[in-house]
């Protein structure tokens, strides 16, 4: 017999009261065991001991509270789970509290560090637990009693699913995936929550743009006479400013982590325009906040620093739940073979990324991450007929934006002050920021890029120095440089001479040093032996041992000789041209209008050719190198036949005649078609039998051929000129 599931077991217990026995549900509030789970507080940043002290007592006892937990046996924890607040409480201020990678400033003792890493694993296995309807054969619930149980009873929502994520998909995405995908599998409910959220999300960017006095363009609204000109990140306060930043972090890092351990959230997202409202804020907010950080005078010179980290650490968050959402919604399903029709992905990706081209800074710096190119060509060999008008704009479009946001990498110095201050710490660690978010490369963003060069480096030289003419060239580039190439903050503190150490002892009137090119006709060299193999211009390594001077070493003349290689290479070559044959086709037509004036002429009569060369082909000679001894002795027998033809006198004719001339050209072409195989002569065949005897078959095409042809040149086809107009009806028949 099947072990029932626990949601419809019955548990026979004794009223102590009276001692009958009664049944009751395993899943009754009767079985919950009285224990208070204590609120969880995150580490002290503080290294007093007490403090300390106090973390790890409370940190000690809800680890130990969470241990005694997941001893229970499958009913007593689900009945401990379901109906003790207490323990509710200390899992939500755990997932609310808990610090995040990206946001710990102070490294914390080893004590600290290895108490707070175990509490974490041991929340953790609770979730993972919690979120398991069937542990085995004999302890499982009801797939659709176990979704009801977590959604009425608040065990899980879409708020804990996005900060499961943040906290634990480091290390552990393989089981949150199967956590999630079970939650949402046996509770459709959450993607209903999940739909209802998306406003929220939205509402975030929407109020750290507020904050900052920005409006996006399809929200403006004209600003009221009463109300106060908003501020702006530049002039805001330097608390609001890192809250929105703070803000602004985390809510980019717990999107991204919830998007890559439940891709399937993509679709629920898009459906509300999600992509187009990042990357409206990304155009708008980022670059502002950039300039305040790196314009403002903070009182921590340390916080720059780690606002600016954390800026980018948030931008290139952006850029990857674009990606998400765009490989997840358009081509996954495009690669996967998951349609049977994929025009409509295809639509949706052209159409998701025109609507991007207007978001400059967007999108260079998407592009420059995850190549457009690269996904384009892509669907082009999945779907040749995509539309190549609309791929070509698109990518002229991300060309234009990378030559109209040509954007300079800002240079944030570490004041050495700091590090001072942090080499005298205390055992507590020092107070440097972690410039380690998720252990992932640092990402500038917008601010990614070449320095200037060329004309844009003197255009900056020369508008400090027309302010201050009596600085060096030289002089001007160590101050950009110092200051991000910035003119205005250059200018500010040469005016106020408040440079930084290194800059006061230069020379001001230092020369621009001139960068000479070694050897410049040899960098543009370019001629037919470039880039072959013993170019030593564009390679390092050159095979010597094809190289010598003369003869190899360590070669006999013999040797030299008897090697045919380089014959039999060519060998080959040559044979193909003795299979070029020259036919005149079978059945060419009879020309009637030859021209025979000058036939009677003796025009070459006297010369030493015969005239059978304008007739005949030269036959093919095979070079003396590669023929054979049979081919020899054959040739030379046809030389010696020739030679003793030739050798009979030749009568010399000073005027023959005509007649004789034509009848011998006759009788040689007479002999040339016989040869080839069909009769050229079809005079009489033109001329027919006697008049008033009927004409055969022959003669009457032949009769027709002749009159049809007999205008093409000297007449200049009037006939067929005739006939082709009388065809169209111009000429009345």
């Amino acid at each position: 017999m099947p072990n029932l599931p626990l949601d419809e077991i019955q548990i026979t217990q004794r009223d102590p009261g009276t001692g009958r026995p009664y049944s009751i549900s395993a899943l009754n509030p009767k079985r919950v065991v009285s224990r208070n789970f204590l609120p969880y507080t995150p580490p002290p940043e503080s290294c007093s001991p007490a403090v300390l002290e106090e973390f790890l007592e409370r940190a000690d006892f809800i680890t130990k509270d969470l241990q005694w937990l997941l001893s229970l046996p499958h009913d007593c924890f689900w009945c401990q789970v379901i109906f003790d607040e207490s323990l509710q409480k200390c899992l939500d201020s755990f997932l609310s509290n808990a610090p995040r990678k990206y946001d710990r400033c102070t490294p914390y003792p080893p004590t600290v560090q290895q108490v707070q890493d175990k509490l974490h694993r041991y929340v953790f296995l609770t979730f993972l637990r919690m979120s398991t309807h069937k542990e085995s054969k004999d302890h499982h619930i009801t797939p659709s009693v176990f979704g009801e149980i977590i959604y009425n009873n608040y065990l899980f929502d879409i708020p804990k699913l996005l900060d499961i994520c943040v906290l634990f998909g480091k290390g552990n995405s393989a089981l949150l995936q199967k956590m999630i995908g079970n939650i949402f599998q046996q509770q459709p409910s959450y993607y209903e929550d999940l739909d209802e959220s998306i406003p929220t999300l939205l509402q975030v960017f929407s109020s750290i743009m507020k904050v900052c006095g920005l409006q996006q363009d399809d929200c403006k609204e004209p600003l009221k006479l009463r109300d106060a000109k908003p501020s702006s990140p530049l002039d805001m306060a330097e608390q609001e400013l890192q809250d929105a930043i703070f803000y602004f972090c985390d809510t980019s890092s717990t999107i991204w982590a919830f998007l890559e351990i439940f891709p399937s959230a993509s679709k629920t997202l898009q459906k509300h325009n999600f992509l187009s409202g990042l990357s409206s804020f990304y155009e708008l907010c980022c670059p502002e906040l950039e300039s305040a950080i790196i314009k403002r005078k903070f009182v921590d010179e340390s916080m720059q620093l780690d606002l600016w980290r954390r800026l980018c650490h948030s931008k290139k968050k952006l850029l990857e739940i674009s990606h998400i959402l765009i490989s997840n919604t358009c081509l996954q399903p495009i690669l996967e073979h998951r349609a049977e029709n994929i025009q409509p992905y295809v639509e949706e990706f052209l159409q998701i990324l025109t609507n991007l081209l207007p978001e400059r800074r967007f999108l260079c710096d998407y592009d420059e991450k995850f190549p457009v190119v690269e996904d384009i060509s892509l669907l082009q060999q999945v779907s040749p007929s995509l539309d190549e008008t609309r791929t070509t704009y698109i990518l002229n479009g991300v060309q234009s934006a990378w030559t109209e946001a040509r954007k300079f990498k800002p240079h944030i110095p570490t004041p050495a002050s700091n590090r001072a201050k942090r080499d005298s710490e205390g055992e507590c660690g020092s107070t440097e920021q972690n410039s380690q978010y998720l252990d992932e490369p640092e990402c500038l963003g917008a601010t990614a890029g070449p320095f200037p060069s060329g004309v844009e480096l003197d255009s900056l030289v020369s508008q400090v120095k027309d302010l201050l003419p009596d600085l060096g060239e030289g002089f001007i580039l160590k101050c950009l440089e110092e200051y991000g190439h910035n003119v205005e903050s250059v200018i500010n503190h040469l005016l106020e001479d408040n440079l930084s150490p290194h800059l006061q002892g230069l020379d001001r009137t230092m020369p621009r040093q001139q960068k000479v090119d070694p050897c410049p006709l040899v960098s543009s060299r370019s001629n037919v032996f470039a880039e072959d193999e013993f170019d030593v211009f564009s390679r390092d390594v050159v095979d010597t041992s094809r190289i010598w001077k003369g003869r190899r070493k360590q070669e006999s003349a013999t040797q030299l000789l008897a090697d045919k290689s380089e014959i039999l290479a060519q060998k080959e070559r040559y044979t193909q041209y003795s299979m070029i044959s020259e036919e005149l086709p079978v059945d060419a037509d009879y020309d009637d209008e030859y021209d025979d004036t000058y036939d009677g002429n003796q025009i070459g009569a006297n010369d030493a050719d015969s005239d059978d060369e304008l007739i005949s082909r030269r036959p093919f000679t095979i070079p003396q190198v590669l023929r054979s001894r049979n081919q020899e002795d054959v040739e030379e027998e046809i030389e010696e036949n020739e030679a003793e033809e030739e050798t009979g006198p030749k009568p010399d004719h000073f005027i023959q005649d005509p007649a004789v001339l034509r009848e011998r050209a006759e009788a040689r072409r007479a002999n040339y078609y016989a040869r080839k195989g069909f009769r050229h002569d079809n005079a009489a065949t033109v001329a027919g039998g006697a008049r008033g005897q009927g004409q055969t078959r022959e003669t009457t095409q032949e009769r027709r051929k002749k009159e049809t042809n007999k205008g093409a040149r000297a007449n200049h086809n009037r006939r067929v000129m005739a006939d082709r107009k009388r065809n169209k009806g111009m000429i009345p028949s």
